[in-house]
């Protein structure tokens, strides 16, 4: 573990006025038993909770019922206080019973002696940015079907060499039915 020296006050400020500030994460802290102690603007905008709404709750305030019912937070912080870090995405909750796709970070908090204080959270939406994949994702399916309906021509897909790599069901039905070398 690494000790880090404490800031001089005008630095532990610039840091503080920094991380309030961010909009675009969720950053605040636990305490050990997974309390929310400390609320960005970040946090607030992307879960919808004001500081004086969410400090003190539990975290687990923004997990679906089914991670709830199986305890899954506090297996969260588990595995943060045992692998020293946690990551995963998955589905969260807003204030407004919304759900959003999250990034989250769960780091283990460590005070001067060693001891275990807390634990850091970091959580982004990334919902914009799976809608935009699972979009791709059935383009790309209604492509392939397109072409695999297709049975009155032969289409084929080669490689930077020239060597077929796929083809479709026209080229099945073709006379000749292309090998891949």
């Amino acid at each position: 573990m690494n000790r880090v020296e404490a800031p001089d006050p005008a630095t532990a400020e610039r840091f503080r006025l920094l991380v309030e500030a961010v909009q675009d994460y969720g950053i605040f802290m636990l305490d050990p038993s997974g309390h929310v102690v400390s609320w960005n603007a970040g946090a607030e905008r992307i879960k919808g909770y004001r500081a004086d709404e969410i400090i003190g709750q539990h975290f687990s305030l923004f997990y679906p019922d089914a991670a709830r019912a199986t305890r899954w937070p506090d297996q969260e912080l588990k595995l943060a206080l045992a692998q020293g870090r946690y990551e995963e995405e998955g589905w969260r909750i807003r204030k407004n019973g919304s759900r959003f796709w999250a990034s989250v970070v769960i780091t283990p908090l460590f005070d001067d002696s060693g001891a275990h204080t807390g634990f850091g959270k970091v959580t982004r939406d990334l919902t914009e940015r799976r809608a935009h994949e699972e979009a791709l994702l059935q383009s790309e399916e209604r492509f392939r079907l397109l072409i695999d309906g297709v049975r009155e021509y032969a289409i084929y897909m080669l490689d930077p060499e020239g060597r077929i790599q796929s083809w479709n069901k026209g080229a099945e039905l073709s006379r000749v039915t292309p090998r891949m070398r």
